[in-house]
């Protein structure tokens, strides 16, 4: 058996000791629930990551807005190009896999919304669109540098101005008005 003075010398002992390990965890837990609500959401590390171009902070915030929908067609880069108060934007989209199955309208659809949130997110003069397949690339070729080869082919291309509206956007696209579509790409890949 313990004597009674024991205990009570242990308890004193002991107590600043527990209250000083439950005061760490709750500190670290509240650190840790700060570091969790200061992490990068996804879209924001996708936009980090997919940015290119010397107007870097203009590509980003574009994709942070950009690459947080799930397009049926994916976003694969925005770039950002400017000099002096001249900013101009490029976005490539894939064209292939598609997350969900895309006829041309549905297709037309996505490429006005790419290009109406861009707008919204910062001033820019203008937007390229573009969308890419890849290309077989045999082993042993070269693919980067002044010997390369192309690893993709585009198959559609648009440029919109500031101050068109999505619905003169839609129109240009459907009457093929200033838009490239390869046509063999559109007949194969948009149902």
């Amino acid at each position: 058996m313990i004597p009674s003075a024991l205990l009570a010398v242990n308890q004193l002992t002991f107590e600043p000791i527990l209250r000083k390990a439950i005061k760490r965890t709750l500190t670290l837990a509240a650190l840790s629930g700060l570091l969790i609500a200061a992490a990068p959401t996804t879209a924001r590390v996708d936009a980090n990551a997919r940015a290119e171009g010397n107007r870097l902070p203009i590509a980003v915030k574009i994709g942070s807005v950009l690459f947080a929908s799930k397009w049926p067609a994916q976003v694969l880069k925005v770039y950002a190009y400017g000099v002096r108060e001249h900013d101009i934007v490029g976005l490539r989209v894939s064209g292939v896999k598609f997350h969900t199955p895309l006829s041309r309208a549905g297709f037309s659809r996505e490429i006005a919304s790419l290009v109406t949130q861009s707008f919204a997110v910062a001033p820019i003069e203008e937007i390229d669109v573009s969308a890419v397949v890849p290309l077989a690339v045999g082993k042993d070729i070269v693919v980067a540098g002044d010997l390369a080869k192309p690893t993709s082919r585009t198959v559609f291309t648009i440029t919109v101005r500031q101050g068109e509206s999505e619905a003169e956007l839609l129109a240009r696209m459907r009457s093929g008005r200033g838009v490239y579509w390869d046509q063999e790409w559109a007949k194969a890949a948009l149902h």
